[in-house]
């Protein structure tokens, strides 16, 4: 990894000369920073093209979210503020990480972003958006610091950037161009959240700028658990120093926090699948509560060297990032010269409580421990008592959990971007050619480690260990653990040690003549994976279960007979390589000052990343692939839109087909409703329609997004029963509007979020009622300096269903769900200076 850091470097270095320079970046163009609450004006977009112009000239769909925008939506993570850009679907009900994003109905079959690419100032935070257990917003954090956020939507982000034909959103830091700062302190109303930011920049010499910023906070969060959940915070700054035109910078970032994954939860359901009604069980609020429980702790396992270690559970998410950074941009004998580098140093852990089955207690009581099994409490205040399942926290539930604990030892991010643009005066016409090459070095080194439980459900972070015991005393867990492994077996307690190295040249070339812009590009990714696999699902003889005494007193238990352990002198390798071709081309034709119409074919790849691991795609004892098709995706989009600007009216509306295959790991349920973890291998279809506008009336205005999505699944190689079905959370239709009004004192608004019915899974059964969120904020401006604002999440308390584990309603009546947080609300004061 090292080396790959050496040679990056010097590219920037050798670049850093006093030429005479271009344009600068998003964040030093003008139009990018100015006009937020101004009529529409000329707008340069950066992200995901070639060079930045005016969106009336480009053959793309773009979006962007000003940073005092996104402070009046009152988001608890960066799911919340991504649901308001059009087209995207953001499933955010996990908490500040490992949420799932997708675009114009691109399948999102697991969790994080696998077509859609989320970068912070012009590079990926990860190279692959859905690693498993760690996708790029679990290192990513919204503050004061952010200038805005930018969205292009399908185009040519696959060719500008490596995996992500879907599209990339780019947060976008601001970078000191404006003298001055704000320190805000907010806290939750109601619940225990306390939070600091601040950002302060400005000038150290005409041609020497700075801005500094972040934030720190701690606090039980939005739901109720027992504990301090959310503690850490982010430190981000940036050096530009202006060169005529053009400029270098160096930027860094801190990134340390802890926040908790919520996971599905025991749920009633009656009904029909068609109109389900949902219902809490009794002691358990499905949107304030979590069984992740101040009573849950310090887990016992083996670690990747099989040793003893026990496991702080109240770590939930745990991230931790450290990276610096140069960007610079300069002429060089004509061409303009664009260079961006980034070396970070990600680590940290992730621990999840995943639910498998949830069911009476006393018949998960007979399955575990056989007739006439007692039950008595693990752990907590009433540790050791004796539990009557009839009466168990008044709803007799009793749940098998699987801890998950994942150790994130490096996932070390290397990339670095270097473009060179220049513009031909020729027939009249400006023609624009670009070439560049992109290389980076993405590392995965973690291992997991599992552990199955038993638990009660209860709310008010007061979930609590259960122990079994058979009917003549004989105990089959121990401390509340029926294994330290999964059930049955040593699944999924591997090592992963692997390095994904990619090159991509890329080019492009745009002819602007009179009122039409025809342009097309291309790139080549070529990518070589290599490392170790250890576990035992690789098979050969590899043994996964052995006995182990985990509390020392020198018997081995029923749960420390079914210890998992890792085949340390057996790896399995990987060692193969990828290579695919994206281009992009399109046509714009504006036709008058305010309005363009645009057409765009794209193609664009995917590598497949840690999903295919402990697969049979990989021959383990050679490392190499069994069939080529299996190292990436492709994604081909087809766009056609309008755009009008003018006055105080801004209007886009763009219709896209897009033809996407996928090989994939998906969790969903068995027909008895037990989890289950199923390989797809799958092609999908979907086609629509997606509207932005803006609206503007003295000191009203309106923001608006809609998205008309059909997706069909038109292929699969394991479940032919699935095609032709619409793919699970889909729904035909998303939509987001924020209606304000604004005096110089004041500013009052709500912002409405809404989806229509889609299908808990892709067998089309159970549906998912559709739901609008109403959140709601209010901003007091007593003097130029002080403001204080008063948000609302979820005014009305809505129960929005996102995510069900059951294909259908089953005899018990209880499903395993995650829904949207109850009503939050926060009040915030800021002292701007």
């Amino acid at each position: 990894m090292r080396k790959y850091l050496l040679l990056l470097a010097v590219a920037p270095i050798a670049l850093a000369t006093p030429a005479a320079a271009q344009q600068a970046s998003a964040q030093d163009e003008p139009a990018a920073e100015k006009g937020q609450d101004k009529a529409p004006a000329k707008e340069v977009f950066s992200t995901g093209v070639a060079k930045g112009r005016d969106i009336l000239d480009s053959a793309i769909s773009t979006s962007s979210l000003k940073s005092d925008e996104i402070e009046k939506f009152g988001a608890n993570s960066l799911g919340e503020v991504l649901r308001n850009i059009p087209g995207v679907r953001a499933e955010y009900q996990g908490g500040e990480g490992n949420a799932s994003y997708s675009i114009r109905g691109l399948p999102l079959a697991a969790s994080g972003s696998k077509f859609l690419q989320l970068q912070e100032d012009g590079l990926p935070v990860l190279e692959f958006g859905d690693i498993q257990l760690m996708s790029s917003d679990l290192f990513m954090r919204v503050d004061s610091n952010l200038a805005q956020v930018e969205a292009i939507r399908g185009g040519s982000a696959s060719t500008f950037a490596s995996n992500s034909p879907g599209g990339v959103i780019n947060l976008i830091s601001k970078t000191g161009e404006e003298e001055g700062g704000s320190v805000a302190a907010s806290t939750g109303l109601g619940y225990d959240t306390y939070r600091l930011d601040f950002d302060y920049g400005g000038r150290i010499s005409d041609t020497l700028r700075y801005q500094v910023g972040g934030f720190y906070r701690q606090g039980e969060g939005p739901r109720d658990l027992g504990y301090t959940a959310y503690k850490g915070g982010q430190f981000k700054f940036n050096v530009t120093k202006e060169l005529g035109e053009g400029f270098i910078r160096i930027y860094g970032k801190y990134l340390d926090d802890r926040t908790p994954s919520y996971q599905p939860v025991p749920v009633k359901v009656t009904g029909t699948n068609d109109k389900p009604k949902f219902e809490n069980v009794a002691n358990f609020d499905l949107g304030r509560d979590s069984l992740v429980s101040r009573n849950i702790n310090g887990i016992p396992s083996l670690d990747e060297n099989n040793n003893l270690k026990i496991y702080n559970a109240r770590d939930g998410m745990h991230s931790i990032v450290k990276s610096i950074g140069l960007e610079a941009k300069f002429d060089v004998a004509g061409w303009t010269i664009s260079e961006k580098f980034r070396f970070a140093d990600i680590s940290g852990s992730v621990f999840e409580n995943l639910p498998l089955a949830v069911a009476p207690a006393i018949g998960l009581a007979m399955v575990n421990g056989g007739p006439g099994a007692t039950l008595n409490y693990a752990n907590g205040p009433r540790a050791g008592q004796a539990i009557n399942p009839m009466t168990l926290n008044g709803n007799g539930l009793l749940m098998q959990s699987l801890f998950i604990n994942a150790d994130l030892k490096n996932l070390d991010n290397v990339t670095n971007d270097l473009r060179a643009s220049r513009v031909w005066d020729i027939g009249g016409g400006k023609l624009t050619t670009t070439v560049g090459f992109y290389k980076s070095n993405q590392s995965f080194d973690s291992f997991w480690t599992f552990t199955t439980a038993l638990q009660d459900v209860n709310g008010n972070g007061n979930s609590a260990l259960v122990n079994v015991n058979t009917a003549a005393g004989v105990p089959v867990t121990q401390d509340g653990i029926l294994s330290y492994s999964t059930v049955g077996g040593a699944s999924y307690h591997r090592r992963y040690d692997v390095a994904y190295d990619i090159n991509a040249p890329y080019a492009s070339v745009n002819f602007h003549i009179g009122k039409i812009a025809i342009g097309g590009s291309i790139r080549y990714d070529m990518g070589q994976v290599d490392g170790t696999l250890t576990g035992a699902e690789l098979g050969g003889g590899r043994v996964g279960i052995k006995s182990f005494d985990i509390n020392g007193d020198g018997i081995i238990s029923t749960a420390e007979s079914q210890t998992a352990f890792l085949p340390i002198t057996q790896p399995g390798l990987v060692d193969y390589d990828y290579h695919y071709l994206s281009y992009s081309t399109g046509v714009n034709f504006r036709v008058s000052e305010p309005l363009a119409v645009f057409a765009r074919y794209s193609r664009g790849g995917r590598a497949a990343a840690d999903r295919i691991l402990f697969t049979p795609a990989i021959n383990y004892n050679s490392g190499a692939l069994l069939d080529p098709k299996d190292g990436y995706d492709s994604v081909r989009q087809t766009e056609v839109g309008v755009k009008y600007r003018g006055g105080s009216l801004a209007l886009n509306l763009t219709g896209f087909l897009a033809n996407t295959g996928e090989r994939n790991l998906q969790v969903n349920s068995k027909p008895d409703g037990s989890v289950q973890v199923e390989h797809i291998i799958r092609d999908y279809r979907a086609y629509g329609a997606e509207f932005e506008g803006s609206v503007r009336r003295g000191p009203f205005s309106l923001t608006a997004g809609a998205t008309y999505t059909h997706g069909e699944i038109t292929d699969d190689a394991t479940n032919p029963a699935v095609i032709g079905n619409t793919p699970r959370h889909q729904a035909n239709f998303i939509f987001e509007a924020t209606p304000q009004f604004v005096t110089g004192m004041f500013t009052v608004g709500t912002n409405f979020v809404g989806t229509t019915s889609s299908f808990a899974q892709d067998t089309n059964q159970l549906k998912l009622p559709g739901y609008t969120v109403v959140n709601a904020f209010v901003q007091f401006r007593p003097t130029e300096k002080l403001q204080l604002m008063l948000n609302a999440n979820n005014l009305f308390d809505t129960l929005g269903v996102a995510e069900v584990t059951q294909a259908s309603i089953p005899a018990s009546g209880l499903v395993l769900a995650r829904s949207i947080t109850g009503r939050t609300i926060s009040g915030s004061l800021r002292f701007s200076f």
